[in-house]
């Protein structure tokens, strides 16, 4: 039987629209061999709607997400839209999208493949069977508190920004990260910054309470300073973290460059409800967009994602990672990963190794 899915598509700035073309190419592979059809539909976000429609979220971008089984989107942002006001930048435009849905949770893995040990900064046995998953809250803390702005005072001006939350986002977001641990290793670290911020304290009353329907999962507490320390210097002691909207920002960043190359990692960003967002790590590397340098990888690792969380195909899920392992096993490595003895490829060549890893043997 036929399962049909209504995906819209992002292809948003820079190299988005080179590396969504792989990702597409290698999901219609894998759903023809799947029994999965994909109603594709394309719509503007970021820079590119800036420019056509004068808005980086347009209307009709919102309503096409909103009534799709799932969304992927590629990249957006860069230098000539920096200048704008900033409720007109690419990037009000992302977080217009991610409330416009009502996505709370953002999953960040952060895995070393063994094929890319080396392209870490870091020394081997420090990286080597690093497994982490970062929980991001989305729509809440001081992205989104009010009061914000800069203000005119007799002292000169003054800049503003809030770090909320409420219980019940603190609640529904550690749900989520315990859930997530459960299925990993059970281990769940908490980071805040209690020591400080009485908004930082009542996340981790919030979060201890929570632990005590979860007794199968070990929970740890670390202020986010000591964290982002840890992270660096002895990173295999974390599983699953859960945090905060700005300190998961900041955190996920730091834990995705311990694999080498933020351009191999995806994400996936989920609602109670309704449709999740699958992107990947980096952003639109506008330096390199149009030159066919573009490292498809992780937009493919977030159709992957898509096709996990969701729309529950994690059968087709599981070709598609197994077929990244299978072109970097052969030695197939885009700029930003390569290594001595290894065959450097564009992004279109990299699609078609994909592709041909995707057939049947």
């Amino acid at each position: 039987m036929t399962k049909s899915f209504r995906v819209t598509l992002l292809p948003g700035d820079g190299i988005g629209p080179e590396i969504m073309t792989v990702a597409v190419a290698v999901l219609k592979q894998v759903g023809e061999q799947h029994n999965i059809q994909f109603d594709f539909t394309e719509a503007l976000l970021g820079g590119a709607a800036i420019d056509a429609t004068g808005s980086p979220l347009p209307a009709e971008t919102l309503s096409t997400c909103q009534a799709s089984d799932a969304v992927l989107l590629a990249s957006i942002g860069g230098y000539k839209w920096d200048d704008l006001p900033r409720e007109k930048r690419p990037e009000t435009g992302l977080l217009g999208l991610r409330s416009g849905l009502k996505l709370f949770a953002n999953l960040r893995p952060a895995t070393i493949l063994p094929q890319l040990l080396s392209a870490s900064s870091l020394k081997p046995e420090i990286v080597e069977g690093v497994d982490i998953m970062v929980v991001r809250e989305l729509t809440g803390g001081i992205y989104f508190g009010t009061p914000k702005g800069i203000f005119e005072t007799e002292d000169g001006q003054r800049g503003v920004s809030t770090m909320v939350y409420h219980s019940s986002e603190i609640d529904r977001i550690g749900k989520v990260a315990f859930e997530t641990a459960r299925k990993r290793k059970g281990q769940l670290c908490s980071v805040d910054k209690a020591n400080v911020l009485d908004v930082s304290q009542l996340w981790r009353d919030r979060i201890t309470a929570l632990s005590t329907h979860y007794p199968d999962v070990e929970l740890s507490h670390l202020y986010v300073d000591n964290a982002a320390m840890q992270l660096v210097r002895a990173p295999k002691q974390f599983d699953t973290i859960v945090t905060g909207n700005l300190f998961g920002d900041i955190l996920s960043d730091a834990a995705a460059m311990l694999t080498g190359s933020i351009g191999m990692l995806p994400s996936a960003s989920l609602g109670e409800s309704g449709p999740g967002v699958f992107e990947p790590v980096h952003g639109s590397a506008p330096d390199i967009a149009g030159q066919d340098k573009a490292n498809p990888l992780a937009q493919v690792l977030s159709a992957a994602m898509m096709l996990r969380y969701g729309l529950d195909q994690p059968k087709a899920a599981d070709q598609i990672e197994q077929a990244v392992l299978t072109v970097l096993d052969q030695g197939y490595r885009t700029g930003d990963i390569m290594s001595e003895g290894m065959k450097a490829v564009g992004c279109r060549e990299m699609g078609e190794a994909l592709k041909q890893a995707l057939r049947p043997k």
